[in-house]
């Protein structure tokens, strides 16, 4: 990687606020020492508090940090102050140090490792006898599924207004058990609708969704290729990378980074990288995934747009993608986007092909932001079509927007549209 990044890129690699802001007090090369750089990694060594002299290192290809300090923070503020010099020209190139090469061996070598087992892994998978095993328990565990259901609608919906987490939790874990494991979250989600006006009918609607699902399963040889591959992922059936990059639908364009969100479930923490091409008017999703204090990819920024070639995973509605190959560097970039009117056309479009999505990226030009009736926030565009915003603060986006017009992205869920970034003339984009 010869180019250096801009100080905008390695700022938004900060996990949060405080630790951009803390970078610019060690972006400062009084405070290190052995600092140096090559085409992969740059590393140095800062003077911290009393004698504290903390080893930094940041692997360029993935990228990937380390630091000696307590911080658990990733990347830390020293990483981020190290980039900083290094973004300014103030890091020179030269030779590794024996630390910072044995760190970038050993986790070249376990990426090495990750990959055969990968490989080792999809090889097993595609044994004929593995297969017919996983999908005959994956079968008995939809009938179990379908059983529940029809129990729960047979002994009324007043019944799970009172019952306890575990009613959910012990129909999940039977599912993982039989290796359908994608179906646990939607089931374990069932106990967190909020028991207030309506909410019989939510409820019995999630039922009716998921006895949709595998009713479809059971159909699935009479479905359509795309269809198919549609249930299959929603029940739990993974399809390699490796497969996507060769197999997949290849789109070529230039990809606005629309939005980000990490969760955690289960141990494991997933961003939500949302994009939308400017030729096509395409979404995208691209996950990445890593276990607590794990480095998740953030190779792609928000509020940047990039030439890419994306690899869809197969479905009727193809959302979720992979980077198969780069072209030249990002750009700070506004993406193109659509009215109210216009998004719900979209989402109706993708409902239409795919009625299990829980989620829809949206991106809107020229939104103001007013109150409803009933006193919450809304989005709201020139011709006067309105969507409810469900934010924990709103108090940034109002400051943001300042009364005046922004673009606007975010996920749609369940009736609600969750704001991600906002971009304002005189502002840019900010991440909400």
């Amino acid at each position: 990687m010869s180019e250096r990044w801009d100080r905008e890129r390695v700022l938004a690699l900060a996990p949060d606020a405080a630790a951009a802001k803390a970078a610019g007090g060690v972006a400062r090369p009084a405070k290190w020492s052995g600092a140096g750089c090559d085409g992969e990694a740059v590393w140095g060594e800062c003077q911290g508090s009393g004698t504290s002299v903390y080893r930094t290192c940041a692997d360029l290809a993935g990228p990937a940090f380390r630091c000696s300090c307590p911080s658990r923070k990733i990347p830390c503020k020293h990483a981020l102050g190290l980039l900083l010099l290094w973004s300014d020209g103030a890091v020179r190139d030269g030779a590794r140090p024996g630390w910072a090469a044995e760190w970038i061996e050993q986790r070249r070598d376990r990426a090495d490792r990750a990959q055969e087992r990968r490989a080792a892994s999809t090889a097993k998978a595609r044994d004929p006898k593995t297969v017919e095993r996983r999908e005959r328990r994956v079968d008995d565990g939809l009938a179990e599924l379908d059983q529940w259901l029809r129990d729960q609608v047979a002994h009324g919906l007043a019944q799970a207004e009172k019952a306890s987490y575990r009613l959910w939790d012990d129909a999940a874990r039977r599912l993982v058990d039989a290796q359908a494991g994608a179906l646990s979250g939607p089931v374990r989600a069932l106990a967190s609708i909020p028991r207030q006006p309506g909410w019989p009918d939510r409820l019995l609607e999630e039922y009716a969704m998921l006895r949709l699902l595998v009713q479809a399963y059971r159909r699935r040889d009479a479905l359509s290729p795309a269809l198919r591959d549609t249930v299959r992922a929603r029940v739990g059936f993974t399809v390699p990378q490796d497969e996507v990059l060769n197999e997949g639908e290849r789109v070529r364009d230039v990809w606005s980074v629309t939005g980000s969100r990490d969760t955690a479930q289960d141990q494991l923490t997933t961003r939500h990288v949302w994009l939308r091409g400017h030729r096509t008017g395409r979404p995208a999703l691209v996950l990445s995934f890593a276990p607590p204090g794990g480095i998740l990819d953030a190779s792609l920024i928000v509020g940047t747009e990039v030439d890419a070639e994306l690899a869809f995973y197969p479905g009727a509605q193809p959302l979720r993608a992979l980077v198969a190959e780069r072209h030249g560097t990002p750009e700070p970039s506004v993406p193109d986007g659509t009215s109210i009117e216009g998004f719900l056309h979209e989402h109706a479009g993708a409902l239409a092909r795919d009625p299990w999505l829980d989620r829809w990226p949206a991106t809107l030009t020229g939104i103001r932001l007013a109150r409803g009736g009933d006193g919450d926030l809304h989005a709201v565009d020139a011709a006067g079509d309105a969507l409810p915003l469900h934010m924990t603060s709103p108090w940034r986006l109002l400051a943001i927007s300042g009364g005046g017009p922004v673009t606007l992205t975010g996920e749609w869920i369940t009736g609600v549209l969750r704001p991600l970034t906002a971009w304002q003339d005189d502002e840019g984009a900010v991440i909400l």
